[in-house]
């Protein structure tokens, strides 16, 4: 038990670390050295988690898939309509965005065409904004004459381009940045009869919380 608890640590080190360094210098120039060192681990202790540098990217990406599953879960669930759940997703993506390293490395591997494959979370997120723009039509809070083929391009664009701008700049990612997006997109989107209106803010900051592993930022 004790080397099976030290071995867990030793690979979410070597995950955080792989992270921080694709993050930082991109897939193709990071090394699997530079990985170890940051780690505080030795090649052998790397190659015995992971055997190549396509293996250790694939295990950040699978944990960042992981953090944004569960923003989108949590949201679908809350009961506050599908638009105030899209909303606050959107809010708590690009909070955890500007804080966690891991998600934030596995949207830029996505985008890395060094890696040469797509990106898993983006096409993650527009799936959910999809079906979530369908619940939405169900519970009759579009607007006449929008549909959720007309409306998830849109907001699918905009939210990947704050996350892609927000690796350089995380006032991008700011919360007063997401909520001016959703009051211009929120008069066009939403029904005029919901009963409670949909807010452009996230609905309770309290739930904006999501469980994530605690990690360094930069």
């Amino acid at each position: 038990m004790v080397k099976q608890d030290r071995a867990a640590r030793t690979r979410q080190s070597l995950i955080l670390a792989a992270a921080e360094v694709f993050a930082q210098e991109g897939f193709a120039p990071a090394s699997l050295a530079a990985i170890s060192r940051r780690a505080g681990v030795s090649n052998g202790a790397l190659h015995f988690h992971f055997e190549t540098k396509k293996a250790l990217a694939q295990a950040v990406e699978d944990e960042a898939v992981q953090t944004m599953r569960r923003i989108t879960e949590v949201r679908t669930n809350e009961g506050d309509g599908a638009l105030q759940a899209l909303v606050d997703a959107t809010h708590v993506l690009m909070s955890v965005l500007a804080d966690d390293i891991v998600l934030r490395a596995g949207f830029e591997l996505g985008g890395d065409p060094a890696r040469g494959e797509g990106s898993r979370l983006r096409r993650e997120w527009q799936r959910w904004i999809e079906d979530t723009l369908r619940r939405a039509e169900a519970e009759g809070g579009l607007a006449e004459g929008v549909s959720p083929a007309d409306a998830s391009p849109a907001i699918v664009a905009v939210t990947v381009g704050f996350e892609v701008l927000g690796g350089e700049d995380k006032g991008w990612l700011s919360e007063e940045t997401i909520a001016g997006f959703w009051a211009l997109m929120l008069p066009m989107l939403a029904s005029r009869r919901q009963p409670v209106p949909v807010s452009p803010s996230p609905a309770g900051g309290a739930r904006r919380t999501v469980m994530t592993s605690a990690r360094s930022t930069d």
